[in-house]
């Protein structure tokens, strides 16, 4: 068969896949009006676009389009679906191309309405006073740990955690230098820097650090110093037109950071959910064991903890943790209820679909 033969294929492909996009447009708009005339109906259902992802990629069945490239295609099909009904105003830490600005793409796609904030606080701040309907932080690091910028906001808030992102981490050192070597400066900040710490300890290990966060501000900096550099992301050296001189410095190749998207929204129960919870023990003997073991009585898998000093007392502190399941199952229920009697302090922070 001849190329023209194939663009021909091609073209016409096009042609029906336009007619049915502005079909399931329409019906979009119809859904838009039917959530428009019920109360307290959200507008971010995360479990309903996990549904909707799965169910794609069991029709798949191994077909020539990559799986990741298919998911990618209706992410961004959801994204324009929902400006339909209603734009959605998303809040992260910003400026734009830094991780927490990837992941906010990652989960509401381009169609969303992004608003860049200043540091972690601001997120949460957009959020409480109206200014945006979701904000996406960072909360955990597979080589760095916990983000304690994010667990410390949660003291404060009345936000709800309602989803959460997974993205892969990958560090490149941007610069306009020619080599490694002209190098003086290296613009970064704690995370990636420990994320990135045996490269920098061969490669770069004189070098001045300035405290840049975050990374796209790194990017930035390192665009306007010729003899500076940066640790960046790919989306950042693009926007500030600074090129990578090295890519992958990671030490980790499988390094992922997980982010939560906080609001006023709560997802139901979907049969595969997580849990974040932030409780507080008297200071005695086996008082955090005793809490503890309010989950493995109930059957409830803890897959995260991590403390934190509270702001009103020195050396007292409270404890963030993750369990599988929903607020309103039954084992959670009576393991919550078991922490409170073990605990001068709990706060259900939300429940949401997993992964």
């Amino acid at each position: 068969m001849s190329l023209n033969n194939l663009r021909e294929q091609i073209d016409a492909i096009d042609n029906e896949l336009v007619s049915l996009l502005n079909r399931r447009a329409e019906v979009s708009l119809q859904v838009g009006k039917q959530k428009a005339s019920e109360p307290n109906v959200r507008i971010f259902a995360p479990e309903r676009e996990r549904d909707v992802i799965q169910r794609i990629l069991a029709l798949h069945n191994n077909g020539a389009l990559p799986k990741e490239a298919l998911v990618a295609i209706y992410r961004e099909i959801i994204s324009a679906s929902i400006a339909l009904q209603r734009p959605i105003t998303v809040a992260y830490w910003g400026p734009a191309g830094t991780f927490t600005h990837i992941a906010a793409l990652q989960r509401f796609g381009s169609s969303a309405l992004f608003h860049d904030a200043s540091n972690i606080p601001a997120i949460f701040g957009e959020v409480e006073r109206g200014l945006a309907d979701f904000g996406v932080v960072p909360v955990e690091n597979s080589t760095e740990g916990v983000v304690n910028y994010t667990l410390d906001m949660f003291h404060e808030t009345e936000l709800k955690i309602c989803a959460e992102i997974y993205v892969n981490i990958a560090h490149h050192l941007v610069s306009h230098a020619k080599s490694i070597a002209d190098i003086k400066r290296l613009y970064t900040f704690s995370q990636p820097q420990g994320q990135c710490k045996r490269w920098l300890e061969t490669h770069l290990p004189n070098v001045t650090l300035v405290e840049t966060m975050p990374t796209s501000r790194a990017a930035e900096r390192a665009a306007a110093d010729p003899e500076g550099a940066g640790i960046s992301t790919d989306k950042a050296a693009e926007i500030y037109g600074v090129p990578i001189l090295q890519p992958h410095i990671e030490d980790n190749p499988n390094n992922r950071t997980r982010f939560l998207v906080v609001g006023r929204n709560e997802p139901p129960q979907t049969g595969r959910d997580k849990t974040s919870v932030l409780f507080a023990v008297k200071n005695a003997p086996g008082s955090l064991g005793r809490a503890l073991r309010a989950f493995e009585d109930h059957n409830v898998n803890l897959s995260m903890i991590a403390s934190r000093p509270t702001r009103n007392v020195s050396w007292e502190y409270v404890q963030f943790a993750d369990f599988q399941g929903h607020e309103k199952d039954e084992p959670v229920q009576r393991a919550l209820a078991e922490l409170r009697t073990h605990s001068i302090y709990v706060n259900v922070l939300g429940s949401y679909p997993e992964g």
